[in-house]
């Protein structure tokens, strides 16, 4: 904390001395009060690219919510931000600011929550040049300054490797846990290893381990070829002792559907690649319960004498019938 004052600080305005100490208070304030309505934090993350993190973040997403949870979606993945485009939003974040001054998110459905830098930007093909602190402030801004309201899931889309988006996520939100995506092959699961020893580092729990293009499914007969190999995350699981959360196939209906703006493998579709997904999504709800509401304060004992202010009638104090 600063400890200069308004006669010894050496600014030329003594009026803005320790202003950026309280900026950075306050929106750690925001930040904590934005975190402590959200019961779940996720973050999809990998030290491999191209594995397939932001198709396992939308469908996640998108499947909790269409089980009626409460979920936000937050793309973190600032040189690369494509949930928008995967969920086909094409709009802006224009909305009317709250009375405590908070942007409100994109709404994808009544359960669903969105934010990306992409929705931000006037031309979408402009690029992100940003170094580290910019990026830093960028997410802070995100959890501070956005109204995401009560939610049962925060789902963190983040961008390859173990830099600075996930150490910005790792310190930010220290409740976070990581759903490590990886694909079979042994060059993935090198790069995968990083990420599970960033999580060591970082002290962030792993949710689990899910193993993305795990065998091809033909469009044409439903079945499965094993052209990227198989079983590899789960043997990572198990070297690591950590949850194995499943195996998706690849299907070429999942990369239509995304260009498409149509997520598919949360569609419902009866499909081997949705039903493996549905499998590794109820393995994330066991893994990560929304614990129900707090039980109401008990009732006065309706055969209280009157006149008492106990509820145990006036008698001697029954911890199990008392409300008092």
């Amino acid at each position: 904390m600063s400890t200069c004052s308004s006669g010894t600080c050496g600014s030329k305005k003594a009026s803005g001395c320790g202003s950026a100490d309280a900026a950075v208070a306050q929106q750690n304030t925001a930040i904590a009060a934005s975190l402590d309505r959200i019961k779940n934090k996720i973050l999809v993350m990998s030290g491999k690219g191209g594995v397939g993190k932001s198709t396992v973040s939308v469908n996640l997403a998108l499947g909790l919510a269409q089980k009626g949870y409460k979920v936000g979606l937050m793309d973190v993945d600032l040189h690369g931000p494509d949930i928008v485009r995967m969920l086909g939003m094409p709009g802006r974040m224009d909305g009317e600011l709250t009375k405590d001054g908070k942007m409100p998110p994109l709404q994808y459905n009544d359960t669903l929550k969105v934010i990306s830098l992409e929705s931000m930007m006037e031309n979408r093909d402009d690029p992100i040049i940003w170094r580290g602190p910019l990026k830093n402030q960028a997410i802070r801004q995100f959890i501070a300054d956005v109204n995401w309201g009560d939610l049962d899931y925060l789902v963190i889309d983040a961008p390859p490797g173990t830099g600075d988006e996930p150490m910005t996520v790792a310190h930010t939100i220290k409740d976070a846990k990581a759903l490590v995506v990886t694909t079979p092959q042994n060059i993935a699961l090198a790069d995968v290893r990083k990420s599970i020893n960033f999580c060591k580092h970082v002290s962030m729990k792993i949710l689990g381990i899910v193993e993305n293009m795990s065998g091809f499914i033909c469009p044409h007969c439903d079945k499965t070829v094993d052209i990227f190999k198989t079983g590899g995350g789960e043997q990572l699981a198990t070297e690591f002792s950590v949850p194995f959360l499943g195996r998706i196939p690849v299907d070429p209906r999942v990369v239509v559907a995304g260009d498409d703006g149509k997520p598919y493998l949360s569609s419902g579709t009866t499909s081997p690649a949705v039903q493996a997904f549905e499998a590794f999504l109820a393995k994330v709800e066991k893994e990560l319960p929304v614990h129900a509401a707090a039980a109401s304060i008990p009732m006065a004992n309706p055969l209280a004498k009157a006149g008492s202010s106990c509820g145990c009638g006036g008698g001697p104090c029954n911890p199990n019938t008392c409300d008092c």
